[in-house]
């Protein structure tokens, strides 16, 4: 579980710049979002959908600059 935690902040301390880099980084989030969300339905702790939204935030990101 930690090391969920520790992938998410390096996933948002990393900058994509080419357009391959933006599709990895829309499924890295995804991949990331989806296994934060298994955690969370047995937690229930609000931190982890805060860092959910923010994931969905950057994916959304890097999807609307793909198209």
């Amino acid at each position: 579980m930690a090391t969920i935690f520790s992938e998410v902040t390096d996933f948002e301390k990393t900058k994509f710049i080419s357009r391959s880099d933006k599709i990895t980084a829309s499924r890295e989030a995804k991949r990331l979002i989806l296994s934060l969300n298994e955690i969370y339905k047995q937690k229930k702790d609000p931190a982890i959908m805060e860092i959910m939204k923010r994931l969905t935030t950057l994916k959304r990101k890097y999807e609307k600059r793909l198209k």
